[in-house]
């Protein structure tokens, strides 16, 4: 490719660069929102958080959002259940924060990514100011395996492994309520999500007692945070029997939750809508993608 300038031309070039320099600097000065990644822990390479941080309002002090994608807890899905559900929660005055945690390939098994997660929390709540957030209303949305941790973080923040890991309050990792988004809850039964669970505990033999431990349906107690659970009834992955057995323990409890059960698409429909379908038309319905709405409507009623 050749390129022709005219006579002058390249001092109009270098007079437009810099006056295009001028007006990003003077932009960049002017707009506060943040975008960055950090590290949680020095020794985890591949646990950090991606934040985003609007510009702030006056006088609204936005609440935030802990969004932990899926994958099983073999990989992390960011590109459809990290970013594009960040952006999602923004317009309903929310600033999110998505993480990234430990998987097979890594080595570190359970309770690693719970105590990532709480990593995150403190973070979160540690720069609550800096990030015009609410440190009394952060929520934390999961899906699948990511699911599975942020109701693992949602039931079992109280934890000791928890609190030798990291020096913080008691509770201080607590989130105000979780969104399990047709998450992985149960490790015993004969539907169970078997590879998510192997994955976790690094081994294909696990032990009763340690599937017991993961399951979430089984450690749900008086410490178990409110809940809004979505899940599609036809989920040949995961099946939603998970989202029930959730339910199903909160109500033997008395505990706050909210479930939302759709009648059609196959497992992992994100936002449900063409943003997260990669073109593909099972992942793109109008009904499913109401979600994030119902679901910051439900938090609303949370204290």
């Amino acid at each position: 490719m050749r390129t022709f300038l005219q006579k002058g031309s390249q001092e109009n070039i270098t007079i437009n660069y810099n006056l295009t320099n001028q007006i990003r600097t003077r932009f960049q000065k002017e707009l506060k929102m943040i975008f960055k990644r950090i590290q949680l822990d020095e020794n985890v390479p591949e646990a950090y958080l991606d934040i985003y941080v609007a510009d702030p309002t006056n006088k609204f002090t936005r609440k935030a959002i802990l969004v932990i994608p899926g994958g099983g807890y073999g990989c992390v899905c960011s590109d459809r259940e990290g970013e594009p559900i960040a952006m999602a929660f923004m317009p309903y005055g929310y600033n999110a924060f998505v993480l990234h945690y430990s998987v097979k390939e890594n080595g570190r098994y359970f309770p690693s990514q719970l105590i990532q997660a709480s990593l995150a929390m403190k973070h979160i709540r540690d720069n609550a100011e800096e990030y015009g957030i609410d440190k009394d209303k952060v929520f934390a949305v999961g899906f699948s395996a990511g699911g599975h941790l942020c109701a693992s973080l949602g039931t079992m923040w109280h934890r000791k492994e928890i609190y030798d890991a990291v020096d913080m309050p008691f509770a201080y990792n607590r989130p105000t309520g979780i969104m399990p988004i047709y998450p992985v809850i149960n490790g015993t039964e004969e539907w169970a999500h078997n590879g998510s669970f192997y994955n976790l505990l690094g081994t294909k033999e696990p032990t009763e007692e340690q599937l017991i431990e993961c399951s979430i349906e089984k450690n749900v107690d008086e410490h178990a945070v409110p809940a809004f659970i979505m899940h599609t009834s036809n989920d040949q992955l995961v099946n939603v029997r998970n989202a029930l057995a959730l339910a199903s323990a909160y109500a033997a409890l008395g505990k706050t939750f909210e479930l939302h059960v759709y009648p059609d698409s196959p497992h992992g429909p994100a936002l449900g809508n063409k943003i997260t379908s990669q073109a593909h038309k099972y992942w793109e319905n109008p009904e499913i993608a109401k979600w994030v709405a119902q679901a910051a409507a439900w938090a609303e009623s949370i204290e």
